[in-house]
């Protein structure tokens, strides 16, 4: 099974890794906006078992294309770097892909959004991503923790903390704390 490797850090802006990513001659720069929707069963399974399902839907800003992708995430693993086995399938229709979903008794936890800026430098997927009430965050994922390590060097992030915690889990307790019960976490629309 894939495992999915990464370093996340918070930053307080992305300019500046954008800028270092630029000087680097990494590649990418692709803008989407993310939809992501989280399903688990009544009685909480997945979360208990520190395992997660989502339907993303990618709205890629330039081309307007989307596209929609079920992962389901096990539990975290041990190590410097947040590691978990991870299982992807593209699927046509984002909403056909819901109703299965229901119909398999997984029912919606929480949808948020988030915009994202795609980069790979030294063999990794480096991440630019903005989370409504969290801020700024890079994300790098590559072949092993060496390899992710040596990129977030580079990037000049080797003193910010790796968080473990991902977006969902912020984002519950960033609810949590405040006493929300939103079920839905967006960009503030502009009219």
């Amino acid at each position: 099974m894939p495992l999915e490797i990464e370093a996340k850090m918070a930053v307080p802006n992305v300019k500046p890794v954008r800028a270092t990513l630029e000087r680097l001659n990494a590649t990418g720069g692709a803008l989407t906006l993310e939809t992501n929707i989280f399903f688990d069963t009544p009685d909480r399974a997945l979360l208990k078992a520190g395992s997660g399902l989502r339907l993303r839907t990618n709205h890629d800003a330039a081309s307007g294309r989307e596209t929609h992708v079920i992962t389901h995430k096990g539990p975290l693993l041990a190590g410097g770097v947040k590691s978990r086995e991870e299982t992807e399938l593209t699927v046509e229709n984002a909403a056909d892909a819901a109703d299965l979903l229901a119909q398999l008794g997984f029912s919606k936890t929480l949808t948020f959004q988030k915009r994202r800026e795609s980069w790979k430098l030294g063999g990794c997927k480096i991440e630019l991503d903005e989370v409504p009430h969290l801020g700024s965050f890079v994300e790098v994922e590559g072949p092993d923790e060496p390899t992710v390590m040596r990129v977030r060097e580079q990037l000049g992030l080797a003193d910010r903390p790796i968080i473990k915690t991902s977006y969902i889990g912020m984002l519950v307790d960033y609810l949590a704390k405040r006493g929300e019960s939103s079920t839905e976490v967006n960009f503030p629309t502009v009219s």
